[in-house]
């Protein structure tokens, strides 16, 4: 079984809403594949999503009900064929954390090969990207990664 784990600062914006719709998609697609969430900060720890994100994500037929935030920790590493970065600073902190051992982290948005971006940004604080425009960013680097995992 492929199991994949996406990961931001807080894991509650970016990270679960990938998950959410991801997991859907996997479903729908028919693949038995683990699909998780975790932040390098575990400010969070046990806590539901932001209620942004779970509003934009239910808006577009995704449940992030059930996902609650947890912090990465090193044996992810091991236990995940992917390890998925929503930014730069995330794909740094990733790799300390995992110190040479296990899977390698990479920025998810690799997989949206239409698009030039490669960071997802976190729509926590506003600013020019809000929470739709990240869940639309996390579609398109979930069929990127989709699409992969069938070929």
């Amino acid at each position: 079984m492929i199991k994949v784990l996406f990961v931001c600062l807080g894991n509650i914006c970016r990270s679960p809403t990938a998950e959410a719709v991801f997991r859907y998609h996997t479903k729908q697609a028919g693949l038995k594949v683990m699909v998780d969430s975790a932040g390098t900060a575990g400010w969070h720890q046990g806590q539901p999503s932001d209620p942004r994100s779970c509003k934009t994500a239910a808006d577009f037929g995704y449940d992030m009900s059930k996902i609650r935030s947890r912090a990465i920790i090193p044996s992810d590493f091991h236990t995940f064929n992917f390890v998925l970065a929503m930014d730069y600073q995330n794909l740094s902190d990733l790799e300390i954390i995992r110190n040479g051992q296990g899977t390698r982290p990479q920025l998810f948005l690799d997989f949206a090969h239409q698009l030039s971006e490669r960071e997802i940004p976190d729509p926590y604080y506003g600013g020019k990207t809000g929470f739709v425009d990240v869940l639309h960013l996390i579609e398109q680097a979930s069929a990127g990664l989709l699409a992969q995992l069938q070929a």
